[in-house]
Parts: C-alpha cells; sequence; structure tokens
C-alpha cells in the first residue's frame, strides 16, 4: 500500500491544522494507521493510532487531549486533526500502516509515507 501525507504547513502557537493520509494499492480497512513524526535533530517519536474501523485509538501523553486520529475507510483516508499546537510539536508527520500491530513501535509498522512538516511559531 502507498501512503501520502498532507496538510502540515506554518501556523502560529494555539492554533490548529488537520492532516491527512490518503492510502492506495491495499484494502485499507485492513489495516491499523498511525501517526509518527520527527523533529530535527531528534529521534522519531510515537504521535497515535487507529484501529481497523476506527472504533480504537491510543495516543502519546505528550498530545493526549489535543490531537485526535480519525479514518474514513470509504475514502481510504486518516487525519489527524491537532488543536492547541504548540511550538515543541514542530516536526515532519509521517503516517504507517499495520497489518496487525496496534501500538507505538515504530519498527513494527509495515509500510510508511511521506512525511509533511508542520512548523509551529511562538
Amino acid at each position: 500500500v502507498q501512503l501520502q501525507a498532507s496538510g502540515g504547513g506554518l501556523v502560529q502557537a494555539g492554533g490548529s491544522l488537520r492532516l491527512s493520509c490518503a492510502a492506495s494499492g491495499g484494502t485499507f480497512s485492513r489495516f491499523i494507521m498511525g501517526w509518527f513524526r520527527q523533529a530535527p535533530g531528534k529521534e522519531r517519536e510515537f504521535v497515535g493510532v487507529i484501529n481497523w474501523d476506527g472504533t480504537s485509538t491510543y495516543y502519546a501523553d505528550s498530545v493526549k487531549g489535543r490531537f485526535t486520529i480519525s479514518r474514513d475507510n470509504a475514502k481510504n483516508t486518516v487525519h489527524l486533526q491537532m488543536n492547541g499546537l504548540e511550538p515543541e510539536d514542530t516536526a515532519v508527520y509521517s503516517c504507517a500502516a499495520s497489518r496487525s500491530y496496534y501500538g507505538d513501535g515504530y519498527d513494527q509498522y509495515d509500510y510508511w509515507g511521506q512525511g509533511t512538516l508542520v512548523t509551529v511559531s511562538s
């Protein structure tokens, strides 16, 4: 499956952005979808994950209560709604797909998309 993230940009602290990840080449509803981010000079960090039908989500403590993941299986798309953005959220955000793993281990995901840059100014 091929994944393409979009929706990044420059936003002021306290603002919001909605990222999207479009999937193609596979049966999207069979994949668990995760979001990760990587800030300059830092390791890749788990953001959150959503299960096959969208009934379960799990977030990193750093984004819990501010970020929300949703999916539209009819449109082969997963979204990351980011509210209350902080400068520390500045990073390249990437989506990933897993056939069976539901968790925060980036090395457990099977497919990765190209990331989209989010920059939060103070």
